[in-house]
């Protein structure tokens, strides 16, 4: 693929408008992200307590998801995203008003956190469907890398940007991630893209299922999500970067924003050379060989004592982890007709859901029982064994060539 036929999607006005808010509002996020667990970890000194944060955001997540799913497909996808990033700025500011108090209580923040998981719910299936409406059929796969690219810049940044602002305390945080959100909600108004696909959509429980049914029927994406649930669910260690940063590595609030950061950096990296050099063949053969991969860099993780090295396998973990990530966004917009994108899209929210806010309260429960070190290694070794064994199971995943 050519340079310029990678810029061809840069081109597009209402995509550049889409990529400005995801960068904006992914920033914001993952300084929230790096505040809650620092301050959760501050007020408790339990490992138990970050899963606890993971918990609070995937129960309601997962209980609204089907219906985000739903109303992606009937209603205009700007107006939704305008809602949802209204709702969550609240909910950032609401957490600003707990680190402000002066007695911080963890029964206000997990609330507030439940609230913005039940959102995301909303938000993600509206956002990921929207994408093959803005750009031509055929630059989808270079708008996936792009997209990529642009989140995962983003989450170098937030969270390093959060590590740096948490020296002025938790509030400023907090505030600076609010005015970033209202920044990305601005951007959005500016699409011009009419963002509603009009088509005829089941209502009731038969509606609601009907991504469900969709992602059951077809192998080679069920195998995609799922594999990419379980793996990020048993290797995720991000859940446990404040205990690195703050008992095993002793480098502060900064050093907790550049462990965040690092898998995000990996991550950057691979997407941009995806979005010049695209899988082109051997799809499925490389997306286990990436899996594999993110088991082994966990385990490196784990047992390192280096910050480092300790940074390196992190780099490492989230450039296979975006392999995968392409793969998957890839074949389950690609294949999905345009009025069943909103609820596959949930689907997909599912299970990237699980894997990220339960993965969190998983590595918490095992850090808890056998102690931080052993659950990161024990997660690795897990991430290898579901690699085998979805290569075994799901020869449609295996086998697919090009990503069209």
């Amino acid at each position: 693929m050519t340079t310029s036929s990678a810029r061809a999607v840069l081109a597009l006005r209402d995509f550049r408008y889409f990529l400005g808010s995801r960068f904006l509002s992914a920033i914001a996020l993952q300084m929230v992200g790096v505040a809650v667990g620092w301050q959760v970890y501050d007020l408790t000194g339990d490992p138990l307590h970050l899963g606890y944060v993971g918990l609070a955001q995937f129960l309601p997540g997962f209980a609204c998801a089907l219906p985000g799913g739903h109303v992606a497909d009937r209603f205009e996808r700007r107006h939704i995203l305008l809602v949802c990033m209204a709702v969550e700025g609240l909910c950032i500011l609401a957490l600003m008003g707990v680190a402000l108090s002066s007695q911080p209580s963890l029964m206000v923040l997990y609330p507030v956190l439940a609230v913005m998981g039940a959102t995301r719910a909303f938000l993600h299936p509206a956002s990921q469907s929207l994408v093959p409406l803005l750009v031509p059929a055929e630059l989808f796969p270079r708008a996936v890398a792009w997209s990529s690219t642009s989140w995962q810049v983003a989450v170098i940044a937030g969270p390093a940007l959060g590590g740096l602002l948490y020296a002025l305390g938790a509030a400023a945080v907090y505030g600076t991630a609010a005015c970033l959100l209202l920044m990305a909600a601005l951007s959005v108004s500016r699409l011009k893209t009419r963002l509603q696909v009009h088509a005829a959509i089941e209502t009731g429980l038969e509606g609601l299922l009907a991504g469900v049914r969709y992602v059951l029927s077809r192998k080679d994406i069920l195998g995609a999500v799922s594999l990419d649930l379980f793996a990020v669910l048993l290797g995720g260690a991000t859940a446990l970067l404040p205990i690195y940063a703050r008992d095993i590595l002793m480098v502060g609030p900064l050093g907790l924003g550049l462990l965040r950061a690092a898998p995000a950096a990996g991550a950057a990296m691979m997407a941009l050379l995806l979005a010049h050099r695209p899988l082109n063949s051997q799809a499925g053969h490389k997306l286990f060989l990436a899996v594999a991969v993110f088991g082994l860099a966990t385990i490196v993780f784990g047992l390192s004592t280096s910050f480092w090295l300790s940074l390196a396998a992190l780099m490492v973990l989230g450039a296979s982890d975006m392999i995968s990530v392409v793969v998957r966004q890839t074949l389950v917009q690609v294949r999905t007709p345009d009025a069943m994108r909103g609820r596959v899209s949930a689907v997909n929210w599912v299970f990237i859901g699980a894997s990220n806010e339960l993965g969190e309260f998983e590595s918490g429960l095992t850090a808890a029982w056998f102690g931080v070190v052993p659950a990161v290694i024990i997660g690795g070794i897990g991430t290898l064994v579901v690699a085998g064994v979805w290569a075994w199971r799901f020869p449609a995943l295996r086998k697919v060539d090009r990503l069209s």
